[in-house]
């Protein structure tokens, strides 16, 4: 049985990927006989251009993970990445036709495993695109994931998405995703930088969440982070500031369920909420 395509918030585009390939967790073959040179080129010259804001703007352990990608100039095998990921934290990738349901997403993460998305944009998004590519997952995510901490905390969180889908809370966990995992800034000795995987896969966005003045800036509260509603289509207006992968795991160890009743007797908040 066919598994049914997911489409990125309210957005009327079809999918983009192939889901007629996807098994029943949605994951499936990293289709590697369907990337065109152009599409290599495409990763390349968006590694190249990436790679090379980092410095000043990215967090450590996020440039000192990022060799471990392997390849530069070409999209890489998903299997030749998982020999090295599996020997530093246990955790694999897995390729995806494109978004994927709660539960499956939840599920993979619980058992160490990342779905990424197995296609490109084309030339004609280099310069953004809404749905994640290949290059958003890759690149963004995965370094990370060679991290022991920051690798764990991933894990948790699919643990306790698991949870709070039984508990109807999915979309108040989806926003600590959002503020951690895709657009997180961390305080580090030399500063402020990025480790979320939405800034460091954006040219633009990385110099303006580190640096622009004009989005806020807040130190990451549990039940804060819950009440605030985010952007899709735009930079965010506001960041959640962690000091430590260790502040950011040991946050999360607690039981979510009483956070979650208190979050739902508050208002929500604007993306832009002071």
């Amino acid at each position: 049985m066919a598994v049914e395509p997911v489409v990125y918030g309210a957005s009327e585009r079809p999918p983009r990927g192939d889901y007629g390939r996807a098994g029943a967790d949605y994951t499936c073959a990293q289709n590697y006989a369907q990337y065109t040179e152009a599409d290599h080129d495409t990763y390349r010259r968006l590694y190249e251009r990436q790679s090379a804001l980092l410095p000043g703007l990215a967090c450590d352990e996020f440039i000192a993970a990022l060799p471990s990608l392997g390849v530069k100039d070409h999209i890489p095998r998903f299997d030749e990445i998982n020999v090295r990921l599996r020997a530093a934290t246990g955790w694999e990738i897995v390729a995806v036709p494109g978004l994927i349901p709660e539960v499956p997403f939840f599920t993979l993460l619980a058992n160490r495993k990342f779905p990424v998305t197995d296609w490109i944009r084309t030339p004609q998004e280099f310069e953004y695109i809404v749905e994640p590519d290949v290059f958003h997952d890759l690149f963004g995510h995965v370094p990370l994931l060679f991290n022991p901490v920051f690798a764990d905390y991933v894990q948790r969180y699919g643990e306790g998405g698991l949870k709070a889908h039984a508990l109807g809370a999915c979309e108040l966990l989806s926003r600590l995703y959002w503020y951690t995992i895709e657009f997180g800034l961390i305080r580090q000795h030399n500063g402020l930088r990025a480790y979320g995987a939405g800034i460091l896969s954006s040219s633009g966005e990385l110099q303006y969440a580190v640096h622009n003045p004009e989005p806020q800036r807040i130190p990451l509260q549990l039940e804060r982070t819950m009440r605030t509603r985010y952007k899709i289509d735009s930079y965010q207006q506001t960041y959640f500031v962690i000091d430590s992968f260790a502040q950011l795991f040991d946050m999360t160890a607690a039981d979510f369920a009483p956070v979650y009743e208190r979050v739902k007797g508050l208002p929500e908040l604007a993306a832009d909420a002071r």
